[in-house]
């Protein structure tokens, strides 16, 4: 039930509590010692999303925006790589986003980052055809460094983090060789890349799991879990239904926000129990509403406080 909390200020004052944080004008060394500040988040604004997850709010935009400015200050495309060799530096955490090329992944980047135009979107499907990586908060004018060549002093902030968009799959128009380049580069991320923290596989909240989907469930589930259930790496595997407000007539940030049917919830359990996944996290999305944004930021804190 909605308490009426004031969530919009709590964010705002986290927010500027961190700033002064970053400004220097108090750091993790003034403890007084009634708490270890080893134990506070990378970004205070964290611990309100916290509370958030706890006591849900109505699904105010402006809430939301308050939320996104605060995580998320600055972003700049780094890089495209093709193979490891092509990847930035392991120096911070980083998430990546996966799926067939017409599920509406970068749309949901840019609603998570409260961006226009971060990721690479396109009516024609597969245009993504590299790793693109995103680095937030790194250090101001990095942009400029990348661009010009310009040595710009600075460093990033320590919730910095990388986001990855990874290249779709299903529809994407290119050779069969390019896919199968895309899929042994992948095997080769998703094993040794040790700063991967989350990959999220985006699925479609109408249609549930096609073929393609569940072949990169298998292969994500093979690489990410041995054959006994165990761990072989950092990464936590999350499955993301989007367009879930497609589902809803009249969906809106206010009521509606999306939803996704019994069926195709079945669906997903039996690909997910026979692809060896069926532990994996489920959230509902939309690009449109903003459904889910929230519960998909508390796992993007993972790479941010790594």
């Amino acid at each position: 039930e909605e308490l009426g909390m004031p969530w919009e200020r709590f964010v705002r004052g986290a927010a500027q509590c961190e700033g002064r944080r970053r400004e220097g004008e108090w750091d993790d060394d003034d403890d007084d010692g009634d708490e270890d500040p080893s134990r506070w988040p990378c970004n205070i604004v964290y611990a309100v999303l916290d509370a958030m997850i706890a006591f849900p709010p109505e699904n105010k935009d402006r809430t939301f925006e308050a939320i996104c400015n605060a995580l998320v200050r600055r972003t700049v495309f780094v890089t495209g790589a093709v193979d490891m060799d092509g990847c930035p530096e392991a120096d911070r955490g980083e998430v990546a986003f996966i799926g067939r090329s017409n599920v509406g992944k970068s749309s949901l980047v840019n609603m998570l980052t409260n961006r226009k135009s971060l990721a690479f979107t396109s009516k024609t499907p597969g245009k993504t055809q590299q790793f693109n990586y995103f680095a937030v908060n790194d250090k101001p004018e990095l942009a400029r460094q990348i661009r010009y060549g310009d040595d710009v002093p600075g460093t990033k902030d320590r919730d910095s983090f990388y986001m990855v968009d990874l290249p779709g799959f299903g529809f994407a128009k290119v050779p069969q060789r390019q896919r199968q380049q895309w899929s042994d580069f992948m095997d080769e991320y998703l094993m040794e890349r040790e700063t991967l923290q989350v990959v999220f596989h985006l699925i479609d909240a109408r249609h549930g799991p096609t073929d393609e989907d569940c072949r990169i469930m298998h292969k994500v589930g093979a690489i990410v879990r041995d054959e006994n259930g165990q761990r072989r790496n950092n990464a936590k595997y999350v499955i993301l239904l989007t367009k879930a407000d497609k589902n809803v007539k009249g969906a809106s940030s206010e009521k509606n926000p999306g939803r996704v049917t019994e069926a195709v919830r079945t669906k997903l359990e039996d690909a997910m129990d026979a692809n060896g996944v069926g532990y994996a996290p489920v959230v509902a999305t939309s690009a449109e509403t903003r459904l889910g944004r929230n519960e998909v930021w508390k796992y993007l804190r993972l790479a941010a406080e790594l």
